[in-house]
């Protein structure tokens, strides 16, 4: 699974092809054909006359009238059934539970989150330690940094091209997302190495950036235009200059305007510790015991952080129904380091990332993965279930959109990043459900637990990261094959979880 298929492109075109007549000619043919009741295309009184007579007539659809005017619709359709069968109980779970619950407040930072509750686990076993947390304020700042480092590098990149160029709009659009994905994380562990919490703890604007973003933006997209006025003047009044030369100055005065992106972030954030500088640190284990330590950031991430499988040595596998399957994605323009390792995706069939995760859980490793968290769950119940809300009987509807389609028509994309400890098998060794660990405190789900159905799983989870030595081999050899296919800024797995 998850190869290439065997069968020469232009024949498996042809099948596609004649698949999709085969669906359009089945659709025409059951489709009734009738004068429409607005000639001119504009809604009418006879139009909602219509549908009004046929919907009265109908005794269920009246009684959804009469309950759901006044009742939240989540509440009174939700599923007895489905809220029963979610129970919070896994016969797999990984060998050593972590904690705190880690909160990520009001912050985009849930990958950020995810990402350091999968490192803390290695941490917490080697010293023995009950509750510890990561700074993921510390990842928080330099990453913040270098992706205004990075979109200043696409103003200069791109700055004959037009300011209404699809491509530099868009690139000014959300410039400094709270988001990110796993390639990211790697970038900085890297690069910067972490820290514990309490050697660099959260501020006011790290658990809430909004304030924060919308000043950088301000900065930021200000930037961008003295880079593209310079780069302008440049060519026209020193035409003598080479590339190389202009390059260099615009580089300069980019440093320079960077200069008040970083004033502006180590006042609100405060000044992180130095990634090659030491800094010493004092804990209590599980027993009661008195424990220290002391390096640089860099270090503390070397022998601490990294376990068996080292976060480099991870890759994305992703289920993308829209491309093909075995093959290498990446997304253009997309990145936090300038120069770093990109965003890269295997697409595979969801039955792989399904085993990949059962694997990882019987190996004792927390799985960082990506989905849509807002769809078919509940915040409080903790709950992630396709059956969770019964919208089609009480509204006499079908939804129809499958993974695929939602992808296409902006209906659903990777909006959140969690980690999975556990999953819930059946006696043939089939995922049922899943334990996962959000980052929205303990009040959010059981304690902070959330458990996902293996439809859920299904229709909006769509990446999983695996060690390389755990992944299945041919993919592996995809991802090291290095030959990926570019998508878009704007295509839905450019989305920052």
């Amino acid at each position: 699974m998850g190869s290439a298929p065997s069968k020469p492109e232009s024949v498996i075109a042809a099948n596609e092809k004649q698949v999709v007549v085969d669906q359009v000619t089945s659709s025409m043919s059951s489709l009734s054909i009738r004068a429409p009741t607005s000639v001119d295309g504009a809604l009418t009184l006879s139009n909602v006359q219509a549908w009004e007579e046929e919907i009265s007539s109908k005794p269920k659809l009246e009684l959804a009238r009469t309950i759901l005017n006044h009742t939240d619709v989540r509440e009174a359709l939700q599923s007895r059934a489905a809220v029963i069968a979610d129970a919070h109980v896994f016969n797999t779970e990984v060998d050593f539970k972590t904690g705190p619950i880690t909160n990520q407040k009001s912050s985009g930072r849930c990958w950020l989150f995810a990402s350091t509750n999968v490192l803390r686990y290695n941490i917490m076993k080697k010293l023995n330690l009950e509750d510890f947390q990561l700074s993921q304020s510390y990842l928080f700042f330099w990453d913040k940094l270098n992706k205004s480092n990075y979109y200043l590098e696409l103003a200069i990149q791109l700055a004959d091209a037009p300011l209404d160029d699809r491509l530099v709009y868009h690139l000014a659009g959300d410039l400094i997302s709270d988001g990110g994905q796993w390639d990211m994380v790697v970038n900085l562990v890297e690069t910067y190495g972490v820290v514990p919490q309490t050697v660099f703890p959260e501020s006011l604007h790290s658990s809430l950036s909004s304030p924060l973003n919308a000043l950088l933006k301000t900065k930021l997209r200000e930037h961008a235009l003295i880079l593209r006025d310079l780069s302008s003047s440049l060519r026209l009044s020193a035409q003598h200059l080479s590339e190389a030369a202009i390059l260099s100055t615009l580089r300069s005065k980019k440093e320079e305007l960077m200069k008040e992106v970083y004033t502006v972030m180590s006042a609100t954030l405060g000044v992180p510790p130095s990634s090659e500088s030491k800094f010493s640190w004092d804990y209590y284990d599980k027993d009661g015991k008195a424990g220290h330590w002391e390096g640089t950031p860099k270090d503390f991430y070397r022998t601490l952080a990294t376990g068996q499988y080292r976060p480099s040595d991870s890759f994305s596998l992703i289920n993308d129904p829209r491309n093909a399957y075995g093959k290498l994605y990446t997304v253009e323009k997309l990145g936090n380091i300038w120069g770093g390792r990109p965003v890269l995706y295997v697409n595979t069939e969801i039955e792989q990332l399904k085993n990949v995760v059962v694997k990882l859980i019987k190996a004792g490793q927390p799985v960082f993965f990506g989905c849509d968290v807002g769809k078919h769950s509940d915040r409080d119940l903790g709950i992630m279930d396709t059956a969770l809300f019964e919208y089609e009987a009480a509204f006499d509807i079908t939804l129809g959109l499958s993974k695929a389609d939602r992808l296409r028509v902006n209906e659903s994309s990777m909006t959140h990043a969690m980690v999975i400890s556990g999953v819930h098998l059946d006696t043939s060794g089939k995922p049922v459900r899943y334990k996962v660990e959000n980052s929205w405190g303990e009040t959010a789900g059981n304690k902070g637990y959330f458990v996902m159905s293996d439809k859920w799983f299904e229709q909006f989870v769509y990446q999983v990261v695996v060690p390389k030595a755990l992944a299945p081999k041919e993919l592996v050899k995809v991802y090291e094959s290095g030959e990926k296919v570019e998508l878009p800024p704007w295509d839905p797995m450019g989305s920052l979880a």
